[in-house]
């Protein structure tokens, strides 16, 4: 088994898989209770006042519920979600027929909205602010446009690094919201609730380890779940023991630290040129992974745990990781 638990991307399965462990109500969301009580309020007074919801912008690492929570601000409002992304929108006339087939209140969601186009976000600043966009014809002398009229409707942004959004963007969000790993009371509780759904019958002690080792996300919770689930039922009589939790743990590369193969191949890299610093473009080119990866998905973890430091020269063993690599080798 690899680390692809880890990664942003999934596959069509694993986005079922998702789906089917997703709460259908705000009030069934587990975790990030401010964020969703703040929710809640301008969910009900936007309905009362019969206006769309402001737009929201949601940050925060790979994982952590910005995708589920924008589905459930369009289920609270009774309309339809739109989803797209960031990347997929190259040019400002895809954004067209998007818009234009939005009903009134409709939610639509861009995940990795930092990685929009200048010319596609400044074609969202009118639509946005006024609910209009013009559509340019032709070109050249000839060239004309059109102003077409869009239904009031909420947009929802999701981004892993809110910094690369430029200020003016920023400030047609009228709803920010910050989403933070989740300690782990939170996380056993997604685990139990999981293990209701898919039907597992599992020891307390089994889904405690879970939790203290998905580093605080519930989408690497829900995986590594899944992965023991498969333990079980192949190598035990379907019930996950602590046993098993362990032994699949194992299988999965995930120490007693939530640390991965490429968690401490990182690390070990930097240990061997002196604890750094390290630029990141040669941390990914050594360890063979996407620099986005890495700094989304695995520096945080490291970071928090408190192994690695972010320098202006680049990336640093603590004292910390210097002890605990010492001791192991």
């Amino acid at each position: 088994m690899s680390d692809s638990i880890y990664q942003r991307a999934a596959n069509s399965a694993e986005r079922e898989f998702e789906l089917s462990l997703r709460p259908q109500r705000l009030a069934e969301f587990i975790g990030q209770r401010n964020v969703v009580e703040n929710l809640s309020v301008y969910i009900q007074a936007a309905k009362k006042r019969g206006e769309a919801l402001d737009h929201i912008l949601f940050s925060g690492m790979p994982g952590l519920g910005k995708t589920t929570l924008a589905n459930l601000i369009a289920t609270e409002l009774g309309s339809q979600m739109h989803a797209t992304s960031g990347p997929a929108l190259e040019r400002a006339g895809d954004l067209v027929g998007i818009l234009t087939n939005l009903e009134l209140n409709d939610v639509l969601f861009i995940d990795e909205i930092h990685r929009l186009p200048a010319p596609v976000e400044e074609f969202l600043y009118s639509a946005m602010e006024d609910f209009h966009v013009d559509i340019q014809l032709d070109q050249g002398p000839a060239a004309r446009s059109v102003r077409v009229n869009l239904k009031r409707f909420t947009l929802v942004g999701a981004t892993t690094r809110e910094g690369l959004l430029s200020s003016p963007f920023r400030a047609r969000f009228g709803v920010l919201e910050r989403l933070d790993p989740y300690p782990p009371s939170d996380i056993l509780e997604i685990v139990n609730r999981s293990a209701r759904l898919l039907d597992l019958p599992m020891e307390p002690q089994a889904a405690a380890l879970i939790s203290e080792r998905a580093r605080g996300t519930p989408r690497v919770a829900n995986r590594i779940l899944r992965r023991l689930r498969d333990v079980a039922q192949v190598k035990g009589k379907g019930m996950l023991t602590v046993a098993l939790a362990e032994q699949g743990l194992t299988m999965l590369g995930i120490d007693a630290q939530g640390l991965t193969e490429l968690d401490r191949r990182i690390l070990k890299l930097i240990a061997d040129q002196g604890g750094g610093p390290i630029g990141l473009k040669t941390i990914a080119v050594a360890v063979g992974e996407e620099e986005d990866t890495i700094e989304d998905a695995y520096e945080p973890h490291l970071i928090r745990e408190g192994l690695l430091a972010k320098t202006p020269r680049g990336r640093k063993l603590t004292e910390k990781a210097q002890a605990m690599l010492g001791k192991r080798a």
